[in-house]
């Protein structure tokens, strides 16, 4: 279970790189945002999956503030569920490993 959290924070880190990427280049004339999902694996493990988002031709920058300031929100969320449930299962596991035969 501990191994599924960090992958989806780890996952989680490569969607926010990606959006603060986006908005740092809000005012690049021309710029192609990407878009992030996470995908889960077979294995309980998640993945980020990066790609270019369509081009719609513009002269200005096609990064849309709100998408990415809405996306960034939830990966918060998230990350912070997940870090609450590693904490939670460190401390179960520590307490298991403190029992005394």
């Amino acid at each position: 279970m501990m191994s599924s959290n960090i992958s989806s924070i780890l996952s989680h880190q490569t969607f926010m790189n990606t959006s603060a990427h986006n908005i740092a280049n809000v005012n690049t004339d021309g710029f192609i945002p990407q878009n992030t999902t996470i995908q889960e694996n077979s294995n309980n493990s998640t993945k980020a999956v990066t790609s270019k988002a369509t081009d719609t031709l513009s002269k200005t920058s096609q990064t849309n503030l709100t998408k990415e300031i809405t996306d960034q929100i939830a990966i918060e969320k998230v990350t912070k569920a997940d870090v609450v449930a590693l904490r939670a299962q460190d401390e179960m596991l520590g307490s298991l490993l403190d029992i005394k035969a």
